[in-house]
């Protein structure tokens, strides 16, 4: 391990860069201080509904070096997911996230693969990979690893691609060159906020997680309460109006990954088909979907709860 620090980074990122990884940036694995009280202010109010989850391992949320042993760098990672084909109009709404198979899956396995580079390249390095499944604050680390800014809406911007993308992490035990973050090029724009159906982004920065419609068809296993009736805009599964509407997603690219193509039969459907879908075709259309995460149920409840409540 006797080369230099920006030798190190450099390989990384041109493998990362071959794997089909729209950008890599790398920050230093310490603990997020200006996330702290933000996060800590959220949980109290209550801001994430009923996603316990935001609650547990509030300590190794903030500090990678709690949660992966002797972690020195924190690599972050954005992957594209903008599709080529979008849904037809007359139909209920999908993320565009969600038309593909699961990301979790794709992700993993070329983190996996850049670690075992870094490893055959670089020698006997240690980490683990994140693919939002676990107590890793993604955006704020890629953030800081200069890869965009947190926009209004509190996703990920870039001003070359926008954010129709996945943000992954290897945590790893190596010192390394680190990035600077980049300028916030939101300006006075609101589009997102005044665009919001269900006006979850309470202001600018700020999202009520139980009032996102992401939440409200994915996370919120009870019944959606009624005083978002006729306020889910025929979105079935997740959201997207915050990203169609943001200006710099004029600059959205579809991506080249064969796996998020959609099942052939999706981008067809009417509101008519997803109205009488059976859990059959819900297994064939959705096999290895992030869509699974909702299951049959949910989303027949879903759908019956637009079609209800126009």
């Amino acid at each position: 391990m006797n080369q230099s620090k920006s030798t190190y980074s450099h390989i990384i990122k041109t493998e990362a860069k071959r794997l089909g990884f729209l950008s890599c940036g790398i920050s230093k694995a310490e603990f997020l201080e200006d996330e702290a009280p933000r996060l800590e202010k959220w949980l109290n109010n209550n801001r994430h509904g009923e996603m316990q989850y935001m609650e547990n391992h509030f300590d190794k949320r903030l500090d990678p070096t709690k949660l992966v042993e002797g972690s020195k760098s924190v690599i972050s990672l954005l992957l594209n997911y903008f599709p080529s084909e979008i849904q037809n109009e007359n139909s209920y709404k999908l993320s565009k996230y969600a038309y593909g198979t699961d990301y979790h899956f794709v992700i993993k396995d070329k983190l996996k693969s850049l670690l075992r580079f870094i490893q055959n390249e670089i020698g006997e390095v240690n980490g683990r990979a994140f693919v939002d499944s676990a107590p890793v604050l993604d955006k704020a680390w890629a953030a800081k690893s200069g890869l965009g800014w947190i926009g209004k809406h509190s996703n990920l911007l870039t001003q070359q691609v926008g954010s129709f993308y996945f943000i992954a992490e290897l945590i790893v035990d190596l010192e390394l060159e680190y990035d600077t973050p980049v300028t916030d090029h939101c300006g006075t724009c609101t589009a997102c906020i005044d665009a919001c159906p269900t006006e979850a982004i309470i202001q600018p920065y700020v999202v009520d997680g139980s009032k996102c419609i992401s939440y409200l068809t994915i996370e919120l296993k009870e019944n959606i309460p009624t005083s978002f009736k006729g306020k889910l805009d025929d979105w079935m599964f997740g959201c997207d109006v915050c990203q169609d509407v943001c200006p710099w997603n004029r600059f959205s690219k579809s991506h080249n990954e064969p796996l998020f193509n959609p099942h052939p039969e999706l981008l067809d459907m009417t509101k008519k088909d997803w109205d009488e879908i059976t859990e059959d075709t819900f297994k064939k259309v959705f096999k290895k979907s992030p869509v699974k995460r909702t299951k049959y149920s949910g989303l027949k409840r879903n759908i019956n709860f637009i079609k209800n409540n126009i």
